[in-house]
């Protein structure tokens, strides 16, 4: 059986994290438009180290590396927030590693955090994550036209979300497929 799981991210991840950030098939699907410099990465990584309102995982399939994911514009008072992920490695794409890091993320948010809602935004062109989202249950709450400014082109951004009493509602049938898939 594969175990994917997610770890705290640690100073030795730094690198790894830098050359994902930096690999096209990442970066296609980011905000950032152009290759991050070392520099601005140590800055980003420092930051992420103390700011309250994000959390960051690594990502491992059968131990491999594989991606990051994170929470981040968390909002206890309002028990929300937004998160986002990549898978890095071609060779773990549809493998199963994004659905299994969106069930942990919704639990964690959830049932430990308590938080009432889980939001996200996607680049309007990445149908796959869109479709992958929406299978889960999130909703379309926005559709933001010309919202970044990616390649010296404005790009439009989907939103959705999840309440906590839709994640309760399809909890069970959410992991029911995944454990037919073999990936509880």
């Amino acid at each position: 059986m594969v175990v994917i799981a997610l770890r705290d991210i640690s100073p030795g991840d730094k690198k790894m994290i830098h050359g994902w950030r930096n690999l096209p098939e990442v970066a296609e699907y980011m905000y950032t438009d152009h290759p991050i410099t070392l520099q601005e990465h140590e800055k980003w990584f420092q930051h992420i180290k103390t700011d309250a309102s994000s959390r960051y995982w690594i990502i491992t399939r059968d131990q491999e590396e594989v991606g990051l994911v994170n929470l981040y514009a968390i909002d206890n008072r309002n028990r929300r927030c937004y998160w986002g992920l990549y898978v890095s490695g071609l060779n773990a794409r549809g493998k199963g590693v994004g659905s299994f890091t969106q069930y942990a993320i919704l639990r964690y948010v959830f049932d430990e955090l308590d938080f009432n809602k889980l939001c996200c935004e996607v680049l309007s062109f990445n149908r796959p994550a869109i479709n992958l989202y929406k299978s889960f249950g999130f909703v379309q709450e926005g559709y933001f036209r010309q919202h970044v400014i990616k390649n010296s082109r404005p790009m439009d951004v989907v939103s959705l979300a999840m309440l906590q009493g839709e994640w309760q509602a399809k909890r069970l049938r959410i992991e029911e497929r995944m454990r037919r898939k073999g990936l509880l």
